[in-house]
């Protein structure tokens, strides 16, 4: 029986595959990969272009469709879209403290080099093939960006387009350069909440004196630091999300028997915020992202030293912090104590094979959209056109009209936009 479903008029069809853990020995232990098929009712059996979505993270699922609407209802009206969980996520054979309970550390560190960009892209070339399809479409958000430039440096010929929003990774810098630029981000968006919430800064004050001075534990029972709180700035690189913020500092004290205590809501929406617990990929490879032949040595953390600001004091003003990973979590958070010397050891890997291809890159034929935000807090503008000038048959939409999550909060219009540009660019192919 065909595992499928209608949804606001689509339908939604799952698929499974086994796929190699390691590519280099096919004959060996395999992984489930799951990827669900999207499309109208009425295209049904039409024959249609393939879309693949490639999710932002790394270690998130592709999204659930509820609506036809946003990206996905553009991407419909000429697209079979196929939303694919990156491995290691969402129904895939899932990555979690649980899932490597049984494993040593040093074979942890072995199945954990498998998850990064190259192997999710291996897998999407994998499932092309078995689907019989000769060529498709990405659309790549943010991480799932850095995996489409992976993608049209080593697979192009499977490729008849590539649509990235926010997600221009640069070709060679190293980690402590991309988080360098990014505390700079993160510093001037701190600017900005704070002086769009003057009052805001007393709060956040107020609450990491609390947290200093008391025992505070999250409803996981898990202990809440200053530096767990600082992590939900996270939040100020998309569009909407300051206000909520504020509102949230507004109503975190309660006063039980006449003393001040964190209300159990405000502790709830922490918790809520600490995406880790969830998907521990997130943050055991997010630095890896930027190792080719060199390892971070938890970058983030070491760079982080190079900005005071983000190092609170009692007396000081609190600074958030941004998409950043530390060391720390893993003493902290309850469900990253077990892989603590897994990620310590992965942080020193140094042996990360190179992701991209600037050769390719530079002779490439296959249009290349992308939607790239001037003031993006996660992926560095100056990076983003130092990379897009070393490619070929690109052309980006450059704006700052939107936040790094643009691909939410306005995807209709975006791809729409996207979709025109790659139409430019293929049409100036075909006349010359």
């Amino acid at each position: 029986m065909e595992s499928a479903f209608y949804v606001d008029n689509m339908l939604c069809r799952q698929h499974q595959f086994a796929l190699p853990l390691d590519y280099a020995n096919k004959d060996g232990e395999t992984i489930t990969v799951f990827a669900r098929e999207v499309v109208l009712k009425e295209n049904r059996d039409a024959t249609l272009p393939w879309l693949v979505y490639l999710q932002g993270g790394p270690g998130f699922p592709s999204p659930r469709p509820d609506a036809n609407s946003g990206w996905l209802k553009r991407a419909l009206q000429q697209y079979r879209v196929l939303l694919l969980d990156q491995r290691g996520t969402g129904n895939c054979q899932v990555v979690s403290a649980q899932t490597l309970s049984g494993k040593t550390t040093t074979e942890q560190v072995a199945y954990l080099s498998h998850f990064r960009a190259d192997n999710i892209v291996r897998d999407a070339e994998a499932i092309r093939e078995q689907l019989g399809i000769e060529q498709w479409a990405l659309l790549g958000q943010s991480f799932g960006g850095f995996c489409t430039l992976h993608y049209l440096s080593y697979y192009p010929d499977s490729l008849s387009r590539a649509y990235i929003t926010g997600g221009i990774p640069s070709l060679t810098r190293h980690a402590d350069e991309v988080y360098r630029a990014t505390y700079k981000r993160v510093l001037d968006k701190n600017k900005a909440f704070f002086d769009a919430f003057p009052q805001a800064q007393q709060m956040c004050n107020r609450i990491a004196d609390h947290l200093l001075a008391n025992d505070v534990r999250l409803p996981n029972g898990q202990i809440f630091t200053v530096e767990q709180f600082q992590l939900i700035g996270i939040n100020l690189g998309r569009s909407g999300a300051n206000a909520a913020m504020y509102y949230l500092l507004e109503e975190a004290f309660v006063e039980v028997g006449g003393a001040p205590q964190l209300s159990y809501s405000f502790l709830n929406a922490m918790l809520a915020e600490q995406a880790y617990l969830t998907n521990p990929i997130y943050a055991i490879l997010h630095e890896s992202i930027y190792c080719q032949n060199s390892a971070s040595q938890w970058s983030a953390h070491r760079v982080r030293s190079e900005y005071p600001q983000c190092q609170y004091e009692s007396g000081k003003d609190l600074c958030f912090t941004g998409e950043m990973v530390y060391p720390w979590m893993f003493d902290q958070l309850e469900t990253l104590k077990p892989l603590k010397a897994a990620a310590d050891q992965l942080a020193d890997k140094s042996d990360w094979p190179v992701l991209y291809d600037q050769e390719q890159l530079s002779r490439n034929t296959v249009p290349v959209a992308a939607a790239v935000y001037v003031e993006d807090m996660y992926v560095e503008f100056d990076y983003s056109r130092e990379t897009l000038a070393q490619m070929g048959k690109a052309k980006a939409w450059m704006t700052n009209e939107y936040e790094h999550n643009g691909l939410r909060a306005d995807g209709e219009r975006i791809l729409d936009r996207l979709i025109l540009l790659a139409d430019e660019l293929e049409q100036r192919g075909n006349a010359q």
